[in-house]
């Protein structure tokens, strides 16, 4: 009997793109994956981690997800839901209300329990995973993201690391469940971590690699006997280490400009009996574009004249909760203090959301790259002649007689008062 599965991860609810609110985005999310559960038929979602962006969540944040659960169970009444917790997300809070889940059928995992000896509790990490019909199918190892010394302890000192600690816990957790579920069943796993290998999205200010980039696993920490690894964390979609039943869903929105022409997604997963897992990304429609103008930077004049050419807000307020968010680019050859304030003008009856401003400069005929100066190689240099080095540099023009003669005037009543 085949299990459906879809894997999806990094929600971050309640987060905010450059100040702006994303709950319609969240919310268009949300109805679209419970579409989709229901046309699929889908057996389980397993969600990797950071379902909020915060480990204190708005109120707002917290309905929203507790309000799609409530109405994915109501939809699918033999759905099975798997949560783990992100680093993002507070364990204790997102298990709280667990005697009330368990009775829809879903188990959020958040902290890693230990019994009476002080050992790790493999049972309330193993899940076993349900057919709508109510047989079991597999059984999931759900590992929230590990804390140190969430993993087992070790008496070798060479062992004794966050990344040996890692790969501790899930062969034990392994072993663990081949001797309760014996053979038979596909075992799968969860996982909330960055692996070695697995590329990031530029300019993405809530990916972070935790720990200094000292808690990289290998794609081996995860057993090649299982069916498939369902991880999160990394909001970039993505196979690791070459394994194709080891991935990264990615995050349903996009984080920053580098996701222009990147499409989100969910993992479809179909596993039956112990023959591999069937793999197939379903893609996430897009409901917020992002847009950069121009697309090359250019100096402000042209910039300006691209942006009055950009569409009209539309009579309705309401969709203006889904205008394109709009990244400026411009070549600058001078200073342009007042450039901000004419292209909010501009962009004031225009059906996009400004994000930022990003300036670019010429680069001077013979650059090459510049030396470290030491302190003595600082104290010889002339502060005009600093100041036009910079300016030459940065806006590859001379710098101009009236910021000069200003620069002077500043200068001679330093002196005269430290006199």
């Amino acid at each position: 009997m085949a299990l459906k599965i879809i894997h999806t991860a990094d929600w971050h609810l309640g987060q905010s793109f450059f100040g702006y609110d994303r709950q319609p985005e969240h919310t268009a999310f949300l109805k679209w994956l419970a579409e989709t559960v229901s046309d699929r038929q889908i057996d389980v979602l397993l969600i990797a981690g950071d379902v909020f962006d915060v480990a204190n969540p708005s109120a707002s944040a917290q309905r929203q997800f507790y309000h799609f659960l409530k109405e994915i169970n109501l939809a699918n009444p033999g759905l099975q839901v798997v949560v783990v917790a992100g680093n993002h997300d507070s364990a204790a809070r997102l298990e709280a209300p667990n005697p009330l889940l368990e009775e829809l059928g879903i188990a959020v995992v958040g902290v890693v329990k230990r019994n009476e000896l002080g050992e790790i509790d493999f049972n309330s990490l193993l899940i076993p995973l349900r057919h709508r019909d109510g047989s079991v199918q597999a059984y999931c190892m759900a590992v929230p993201f590990l804390r140190q010394g969430d993993y087992p302890p070790t008496d070798q000192k060479d062992q004794n690391t966050y990344v040996a600690g890692v790969e501790r816990m899930y062969r034990g957790l392994y072993e663990f469940a081949m001797e309760k579920a014996g053979t038979e069943l596909p075992l799968v796993a969860m996982g909330h971590l960055h692996v070695l290998g697995a590329e990031l999205s530029d300019d993405d200010r809530s990916e972070r690699v935790i720990m200094g980039g000292l808690e990289s696993v290998t794609s081996d920490s995860f057993p090649r006997e299982l069916a498939y690894t369902a991880l999160g964390h990394i909001h970039k979609a993505q196979k690791v280490g070459g394994r194709e039943e080891v991935r990264y869903s990615g995050s349903p929105l996009p984080m920053s400009f580098s996701e222009t022409n990147y499409r989100h997604q969910v993992v479809l997963v179909t596993l039956e009996g112990r023959t591999p897992a069937s793999v197939e990304p379903l893609i996430i429609p897009q409901t917020v574009a992002l847009i950069r103008v121009p697309k090359v930077p250019v100096p402000p004049a042209l910039v300006l004249e691209a942006l009055r050419a950009l569409p009209d807000k539309p009579e309705t307020d309401s969709a203006c909760a889904f205008a394109p968010f709009l990244e400026v680019r411009v070549l600058l050859t001078e200073p342009a203090p007042g450039f901000r304030n004419e292209v909010e003008e501009v962009l004031a009856n225009k059906f996009v959301r400004l994000v930022s401003i990003v300036p670019s400069y010429p680069k001077q005929p013979g650059d090459t790259e510049e030396r470290v100066l030491s302190i003595h190689d600082l104290q010889q240099i002339d502060p005009l002649d600093m100041i036009k080095r910079t300016y030459e540099s940065k806006y590859a023009n001379a710098l101009p007689e009236s910021l000069e003669r200003l620069f002077r005037e500043v200068e001679h009543e330093v002196q005269v008062k430290q006199d």
